[in-house]
């Protein structure tokens, strides 16, 4: 099982997403997701394997979805590549630092970029676990796509010890961001029939549990707990008599 999942969300070039291939391959990663790229072939257009430069095999294994939570499934560490700070999003962190911490977890790596044009969503954003803030002279900060993903491949790869060390196997028992995204989208509905939550002024309760359960890192087990509490709660909602 692949340690570490690369995920670029709406990619509009076919170069960058070639480049990437070829600078994942140099550090020896192999799993990537393409969220809703902008062109449906572009795994196989002549600009994304030219770029690829040797790296084709990565192209042919990289899957393509339709939404960041389905490319999420199997991650249970997601870092955010966005170089604003939300508001109730998750922490940002240098990476070197956040990855010495990471490389002796159990966790499986997601490192996500957003398009060229737009970057991250807020939404896609309070998914993750940690932004990734990539020190740059603070007179121009603008990163190519490939470029970031090259640095945090490398920084990565440096964390868990070069390539003399062991991959790294994912501790199945940690609960995935697919799964955290599960539980609070049934805690949500169940928030809203026992009229705690107002889906028309939520106030950002969602996201703040979003981060909350994040920083807890939940097993399987807990999730499925969570889902109980909330099942339960939906059956005790007052139902509308009309």
């Amino acid at each position: 099982m692949e340690s570490t999942r690369f995920i670029l969300i709406q990619t509009s070039h076919p170069g960058n997403v070639g480049a990437t291939a070829r600078a994942m391959k140099v550090m020896g990663f192999s799993e990537l997701v393409l969220v809703k790229p902008r062109f449906a072939d572009v795994l196989s257009q002549e600009e994304t394997v030219a770029m690829a430069s040797g790296a084709a095999d990565i192209l042919a294994r990289a899957r393509i979805t339709e939404t960041l939570e389905e490319a999420l499934e199997g991650v249970s560490f997601a870092c955010a590549t966005a170089m604003t700070p939300r508001d109730f999003g998750p922490p940002t962190r240098e990476p070197r630092s956040l990855f010495s911490e990471l490389a002796s977890s159990g966790h499986k790596l997601g490192l996500v970029f957003g398009s060229e044009r737009y970057g991250m969503s807020n939404e896609d954003v309070y998914r993750c676990h940690a932004v990734l803030s990539i020190p740059t002279h603070p007179d121009y900060g603008s990163l190519n796509l490939a470029q970031a993903v090259q640095l945090l491949a490398y920084d990565w790869r440096q964390a868990l010890g070069g390539f003399e060390v062991a991959p790294r196997t994912p501790d199945a028992n940690i609960a995935d961001a697919r799964a955290v995204q599960g539980l609070l989208t049934h805690l949500q509905s169940s928030l809203e029939a026992i009229g705690y939550l107002d889906p028309a002024a939520p106030k950002k309760l969602m996201p703040r549990l979003n981060q909350l359960f994040n920083r807890a890192q939940l097993t399987v087990e807990e999730v499925h707990i969570l889902r109980g509490i909330a099942r339960a709660m939906a059956k005790e909602a007052p139902t509308d008599k009309g």
